[in-house]
């Protein structure tokens, strides 16, 4: 069950993360500019926030099957079209919005509520695990998306990712998702004896607790911060004078390296706690980006370097910290509706982030600023962990009963 969670990120994020490479190819052959181009991946994340209540409202009414299918059925929908599409419209509906909503129902919001009903005392590491299907994706998926580029073209891309998606349908169909989601045998005696939490939350409950907005905070401040940088990394890594292969290999070890850093924080905060946890990996993604600001000056690959160990090993650590948070302040019948409106803060912050970054690329003609705005937000986003007592006080190794 989590090596499918884990599969379900690694596809819907993998895939949706692809776009940091049709960047270019799609602005020489469309004549768009950087903002324009960006507003697409930005429309994708504020889609796939904005979706991410709905798509734990489903998971809590119709299990994992329904929204597991629905999802990879749309992200194969959404790609064959785009391999057609001819406008900015165009891509707004289907790279934008109608893979949004895919990879929502594909991603952590399900997982991280299908995670909590298996696993108790090691849930962080748990989540941790299927958060690192995020990093994989792009490691994976990415450079080959990159080769695909080069020999055949966008369009012809697009189609091949498409059939791809669609063949995967009928398999995950036949997968026995019912077991899956009836959950840990204690998690069910838990469930009906009634003591899964210290009361049964409501979304209307839990906005009015300093933890949830806290929660949100975090997320929002984050995004904007790891987003305004990593949508723009590899086509930045060319204008530095880099091979475009280089820049998605780049781009993938970085993303290859969060899956050791996700687990690793995950399995740390299980030990010692969230809230220095948390502080480190913030520091790391920090100076992460005053690398690449030093790289606007000086692009040389030791620096190259620096970036991609650093940056990468913090780049996502703090979700599944996070999420491990939400789902054991929140516990109850309603939790994969509560995680999914905190989720959408994180995917509405990485919109603003993507477009911000386009936008200040356009309007300077380089990207110092956008990186002074990347660091600020993310000390921001750091503030809730050491400011709201709920989290500040938070350890993550707690059993169920």
């Amino acid at each position: 069950m989590l090596g499918l969670c884990l599969l379900m990120n690694l596809i819907g994020r993998g895939t949706a993360d692809t776009y940091v490479v049709f960047l270019q190819p799609l602005e020489q052959d469309l004549g768009w500019s950087r903002s324009k181009i960006t507003s697409v991946y930005s429309i994708y994340l504020l889609v796939n926030g904005l979706s991410a209540p709905v798509a734990g409202l489903l998971f809590d009414r119709l299990g994992p099957r329904a929204i597991y299918a629905c999802g990879m059925a749309g992200l194969a929908i959404a790609y064959l079209l785009a391999a057609q599409v001819q406008t900015l419209w165009q891509f707004y509906a289907t790279v934008g919005a109608i893979t949004g909503v895919s990879v929502s129902a594909l991603g952590m919001v399900p997982s991280s509520s299908l995670i909590s009903r298996w696993f108790h005392e090691r849930m962080s590491t748990a989540i941790s695990i299927a958060f690192a299907g995020l990093g994989l994706g792009a490691l994976l998926i990415v450079p080959s998306v990159q080769y695909l580029l080069q020999r055949y073209g966008w369009r012809d891309s697009y189609q091949m990712l498409g059939l791809i998606l669609l063949c995967a349908v009928p398999p995950l169909l036949m997968l026995p998702w019912a077991r899956y989601g009836d959950g840990h045998p204690d998690y069910r005696h838990a469930r009906r004896s009634g003591v899964a939490g210290s009361k049964n939350w409501t979304v209307r409950a839990a906005l009015g607790t300093r933890k949830f907005w806290g929660l949100v905070w975090v997320f929002f401040f984050t995004s904007i911060g790891m987003f305004s940088v990593t949508v723009q990394t590899v086509v930045y890594l060319v204008e530095r004078g880099f091979p475009a292969i280089v820049a998605a290999s780049a781009y993938g070890l970085a993303s290859m390296l969060s899956v050791f850093g996700i687990v690793g924080t995950g399995a740390i905060a299980d030990r010692f706690g969230a809230r220095r946890t948390v502080s480190v990996s913030f520091a790391g993604s920090i100076i992460g980006v005053l690398i690449l600001l030093l790289m606007t000056w000086f692009p040389q690959q030791i620096w190259l370097v620096a970036y991609v160990i650093i940056f990468g090993l913090c780049q996502g650590a703090r979700g599944p910290i996070i999420s491990s948070m939400a789902t054991r302040l929140f516990a109850g019948s309603r939790v994969a509706s509560i995680y999914g409106v905190i989720y959408a803060s994180a995917a509405i912050g990485a919109g603003l982030g993507a477009l911000i970054a386009g936008l200040l690329h356009d309007l300077t003609g380089g990207y110092r600023v956008g990186f002074v705005v990347s660091v600020c937000s993310l000390m921001l986003a750091v503030l809730p962990i050491w400011r709201v007592r709920e989290l500040h006080d938070f350890h993550t190794r707690r059993p169920l009963r």
